[in-house]
């Protein structure tokens, strides 16, 4: 299972996604986009979204924060991440 995240330093909900993602003492990768353009279209490409963070879970995309919580919440996180 990877986790692959791309984010801003600014970002609270970025900021978030990893707490939640650590609190279940999972590691992930992290791809910044604030200073590179090229790595943000490749993010709004093959998300569909301009707004960080974008999180993929096993090479499926799961969303911002808000997707990640409402996963969370519905225990459908802890099966993905089992996966």
């Amino acid at each position: 299972m990877k986790i692959l995240i791309y984010t801003t330093q600014i970002c609270p909900y970025c900021v978030a996604a990893k707490n939640l993602f650590i609190d279940k003492s999972l590691s992930f990768d992290e791809i910044h986009v604030e200073n590179d353009p090229t790595l943000r279209a490749e993010m709004e490409r093959l998300s569909g979204q301009q707004t960080v963070p974008q999180i993929w879970i096993s090479g499926s995309h799961v969303g911002g924060y808000t997707d990640l919580v409402a996963l969370d919440r519905s225990g459908r996180l802890d099966a993905l991440i089992q996966e």
